[in-house]
């Protein structure tokens, strides 16, 4: 079977792009606003690793009906929905800061921030 590439391989490889570039934003970007946007689409990848075991192919919704042995785990997809509302809570929490910041210090710019505070 060497050379076949099954179904989940290309996402696995889909989702380390995406955690390799929210990854990057986050630790490379001094825009508080572009860290927030590299954060969540880290969140998107994760969010896409979890849930991607979670479907079998040909298997359906886990009802109980005659014809059907085949069922989906819908376990992964309850998670990721309370995972996507706890990373919007968050995105909202980050926002609310980076407003409050650009208040008190009249930019987003990390590095302008931390020239501002001057030696700790």
């Amino acid at each position: 079977m060497i050379g076949h590439l099954q179904p989940l391989h290309w996402l696995h490889g889909a989702v380390v792009v995406l955690m390799v570039i929210g990854l990057y934003v986050v630790v490379a970007r001094g825009n508080l606003i572009k860290k927030l946007v590299g954060l969540g689409v880290f969140q998107t990848s994760v969010y896409l690793l979890y849930i991607a075991p979670g479907k079998i192919s040909g298997g359906s919704a886990p009802i109980i009906a005659e014809g059907i042995s085949v069922y989906s785990n819908p376990l992964p997809h309850v998670l990721i929905l309370t995972a996507i509302v706890v990373g919007v809570a968050t995105l909202a929490l980050g926002l609310a800061l980076v407003v409050r910041i650009h208040e008190d210090y009249g930019t987003i710019e990390e590095d302008e921030i931390l020239d501002r505070d001057g030696p700790a």
